[in-house]
């Protein structure tokens, strides 16, 4: 078993997607919201 994290990085957006082995996903891809590195600049 080789278990791999998949990341479609885009702008605003982001896909998730856990593999516990090739073309084995587990469970649903779920999305992240990217946050502009202009704003983590403001609240630091």
């Amino acid at each position: 078993m080789s278990p791999v994290i998949g990341l479609d990085v885009a702008k605003g957006e982001s896909q998730v997607q856990a593999y516990l082995d090739k073309k084995k996903p587990y469970k649903k891809s779920f999305k992240v919201q990217t946050i502009p590195p202009i704003l983590v600049e403001q609240h630091l």
